[in-house]
């Protein structure tokens, strides 16, 4: 019998995506119906961000997250759940005074940025395991923070993604597990190509799964044109993968993605082209130890 592989869309993200495609999902509504498209087309989970509606810039609010899961779960979809609480943690130091948060600085509290997990109880959401450069900004999740979300998130029984950017960041997200703030068997999500962490080479993600926890499910996924690369290696190597508007914006060189729902059913080919096949939502809940619908 053929392995089965997970497929996450990464729906909508919180980079300036929405003025380079009108295909990003901006409004709870638009979110929540690209997120159910994505579904039908072979995604057992939604990751799921939120954006302003009038903007398209990031958002936190708490009743955003509401509409937009109320939305997917009052549909016939049976997608799995996947809220972010990435959203929070970006520091840009003042200039001249560095100790002096600048412009387009986030920084929120560890109990801020896992509210909406404490009152929508998804069955996972994202923890970033990382503290980096990212872009132009520095990427702020110290371990105390990480312990006090880690311990919220389990708390209401949802199961934490942890997002590692690097190989250093692994090591904290397996030194979370051994202290028992995360249940094992964990669930990684390894992310590659983003400025300024681990490139999105076979060579590199083929080490960094050498080293992963023992028993871990995991993930891996390159951003922009080395998606679709990244997701067949990580394929090949026993993992799930992950696609979407948050990570690319391209079906291929020089062709605009006109949906998530497009971008998955690229990858649900390219699963099947590797003898695999792609897991639906039930089967996901199954391999990942989840706890249902609530």
């Amino acid at each position: 019998m053929a392995r089965k592989v997970i497929i996450t869309c990464a729906v909508t993200g919180s980079a300036d995506t929405v003025r380079r495609s009108k295909a990003v999902p901006v409004t709870p509504e638009q979110i929540a119906r690209s997120a159910i498209e994505a579904g039908e087309a072979g995604a057992a989970v939604v990751h799921i961000h939120v954006r302003d509606p009038e903007t398209g810039a990031p958002s936190r609010e708490l009743h955003l997250y509401r509409e937009v899961v109320e939305r997917i779960r009052a549909s016939s979809s049976n997608v799995v759940l996947n809220l972010t609480t990435g959203p929070g943690g970006r520091l840009i130091p003042g200039d001249p005074d560095p100790q002096k948060p600048g412009p387009g600085t986030t920084l929120a509290s560890p109990a801020d940025r896992v509210r909406h997990i404490e009152e929508l109880r998804p069955e996972i959401c994202s923890l970033d395991v990382a503290t980096m450069n990212m872009g132009e900004a520095a990427f702020l999740n110290t371990p105390a923070h990480l312990r006090t979300m880690g311990q919220a998130i389990r708390a209401v029984g949802t199961k934490p993604e942890l997002e590692v950017f690097d190989f250093g960041h692994l090591r904290l997200a397996t030194q979370l597990i051994e202290e028992g703030v995360i249940d094992s068997p964990a669930l990684i999500q390894v992310v590659t190509g983003v400025a300024w962490g681990m490139p999105a080479s076979p060579s590199v993600l083929t080490e960094l799964t050498r080293h992963l926890p023992a028993g871990a499910n995991w993930a891996a996924f390159g951003v922009s044109r080395m998606a679709y690369p990244m997701m067949a290696q990580a394929v090949l190597l026993g993992g799930h993968a992950r696609i979407g508007l948050e990570d690319c914006l391209h079906l291929e060189a020089g062709v605009p993605a006109p949906s998530n729902a497009a971008l998955v059913e690229k990858a649900t080919r390219l699963i099947r082209l590797l003898g695999a096949e792609v897991a639906s939502p039930d089967e996901a809940r199954e391999i990942l130890g989840l706890r249902g619908t609530q």
